[in-house]
């Protein structure tokens, strides 16, 4: 119960730095090659506070790498800390999947048990 409590927060973080639809622009255009932060930053309509709010919440996250060169501060993705928001989908996923297999089937039975009668 402990490990729980302790890989929660984490994932919560993904969720919610995943949870905004900039910050999944951001990730796209990282992914895409590394930039500095002004660079990332003029390819939104939005001043470079609210770029660093949103940088801020994907570095907690753990999805984004900031190396410093002096003032210039150069951003990679860090696909590795998707991994547990990757695992929980999938779990979940297959969860779903057969309890919707399994709904299916019953829905079958029942159409081909009706016309039998």
């Amino acid at each position: 119960m402990g490990e729980r409590k302790h890989f929660e927060p984490k994932l919560d973080n993904v969720f919610l730095a995943l949870s905004h639809p900039t910050r999944r622009r951001m990730l796209e255009l990282l992914q895409a090659r590394p930039c500095c932060v002004t660079e990332l930053a003029d390819s939104f309509d939005l001043s470079l506070n609210v770029v660093s709010k949103h940088l801020k919440c994907l570095e907690r996250a753990g999805l984004l790498r900031r190396d410093r060169e002096g003032k210039k501060h150069n951003l990679a993705c860090n696909n590795r800390a998707l991994a547990p928001a990757t695992r929980w989908l999938e779990r979940h996923l297959r969860m779903w999947q057969g309890a919707l297999n399994s709904f299916e089937a019953f829905i079958i039975q029942s159409q081909t048990t009706t016309k039998a009668r």
